[in-house]
């Protein structure tokens, strides 16, 4: 099984979703914001996802399921448990591998390219990853690279895209899960505080996913593929 970790109702697996079940693959979503509670007994976890959300990483007193996904993410890092966190996800990712996040030196809102690093390139997870198709994003915050980390993907805005921690836990700053139900909605919670003109720039990230639809859900499809392999090759060599 696969455990997806949700902050907000509206930041949910997306596309993520729809190819797990295209893959007949089994997964659970537990809802952190509606105060539903991490599991103790990893037994059958094969991978755990953690996706965005408006809150930043430090913000515990506001969002005391924080510190408790900080331990949790600990505790996956060291059982060697398959990873993937988007966004906020992947800001929790270096938090709990003891780096810094910081703001990004751009408010990365909308359609942006990225570019591989060598060791990007070389990665698995991002294997068959077209640079020249444009990825959604929408964030205000970057994370550092933990001590241990590898640097995957980065951009002219935001160096920090893309980033591993040990062999199979893995942070991206973008939302490869986004879907135009994503922007509209996240539009209408977020663009007040985020985002002035708010329905002028909507209206520009439809029109880019109305372009980019295609692309985009192919390149965000080969990244889950790449992951599910990732998956498997862990649960192979732990039996």
């Amino acid at each position: 099984m696969i455990l997806i970790i949700k902050h907000i109702d509206i930041e949910g697996p997306g596309t993520l979703g729809d190819f797990l079940n295209e893959q007949k693959r089994l997964f659970k979503i537990i809802e952190l914001g509606a105060g539903e509670i991490l599991p103790q007994d990893l037994t059958g976890v094969e991978a755990v996802v953690v996706l965005g959300g408006p809150m930043n990483v430090y913000e515990e007193d506001k969002y005391p399921f924080l510190k408790e996904e900080n331990i949790f993410i600990q505790r996956i890092l060291k059982e060697g448990i398959p990873y993937l966190g988007i966004c906020l996800g992947s800001q929790l990712l270096a938090k709990a591998a003891r780096a810094k996040v910081v703001k990004s030196p751009i408010k990365e809102i909308g359609w942006y390219q990225i570019q591989l690093t060598p060791e990007g390139k070389k990665d698995l997870f991002l294997n068959g990853f077209d640079p020249h198709i444009e990825i959604y994003h929408w964030h205000e915050d970057m994370f550092q690279i933990p001590k241990d980390g590898v640097l995957l993907a980065t951009a002219p805005g935001c160096l920090h895209q893309a980033f591993r921690v040990g062999a199979n836990a893995y942070g991206i700053q973008f939302h490869i899960e986004g879907t135009d139900q994503s922007i509209q909605e996240w539009s209408d919670e977020y663009c007040q505080k985020d985002l002035p003109g708010r329905d002028q720039k909507r209206k520009e990230m439809l029109e880019g996913y109305k372009k980019n639809q295609q692309a985009f859900k192919k390149q965000a499809y080969q990244i889950y593929k790449n992951f599910l392999s990732i998956i498997n090759a862990g649960s192979l060599t732990a039996k």
